[in-house]
């Protein structure tokens, strides 16, 4: 009997394996939202179609993601003339003051936004954890979601192989 047991729950762990494969395969598209840029302009996720687009829940109070801005921006450097994009979502809870200093002191060469009402965290899954970063191919796809500091080297690689498709 106890045989039988571990053949049905091995039986259930792969499928269930197999079918959360298939849900992590499956391409999703990027949330339709409104992004209010420090400068006060707005854009929207379709702006994103036709390059591939990092997008990063961040905050100036997490020490995190304040030691992985200046990989983030030298991501940025390097790939931009390519194709590539960075996008910094503020969360609502970040004073935009700090956000403003520390977009300026630090000079980052991409666009920075302030989710002043949560709805675009709310968007892209109900974001609570920062950093959370998003990498979404030229189709307007999230093909990748890191909590935490993203491993650069893996996600350079990401980038090449997505810059590559037609």
């Amino acid at each position: 009997m106890k045989k039988l047991y571990s053949f049905a729950a091995v039986a259930v762990l792969l499928a269930a394996g197999a079918f959360g494969y298939h849900v992590m395969a499956a391409s999703t598209p990027a949330p339709d939202a409104r992004y209010v840029l420090l400068d006060g302009s707005t854009v929207d996720t379709q702006a994103m179609k036709g390059r591939v687009t990092l997008v990063n829940f961040w905050a100036t109070s997490c020490v995190t993601c304040v030691a992985e801005m200046p990989r983030i921006i030298a991501t940025h450097d390097k790939y931009s003339a390519q194709g590539y994009d960075t996008l910094a979502v503020a969360m609502q809870y970040d004073p935009p003051s700090y956000v403003v200093n520390f977009a300026e002191t630090r000079k980052l060469p991409f666009r920075v936004a302030i989710d002043n009402t949560g709805s675009v965290a709310k968007a892209w899954g109900d974001i609570q954890l920062t950093p959370t970063t998003f990498v979404v191919n030229k189709r307007g796809e999230i093909v990748k979601r890191y909590v935490g500091e993203p491993d650069f080297a893996e996600l350079h690689r990401l980038i090449e192989k997505l810059l590559a498709e037609a």
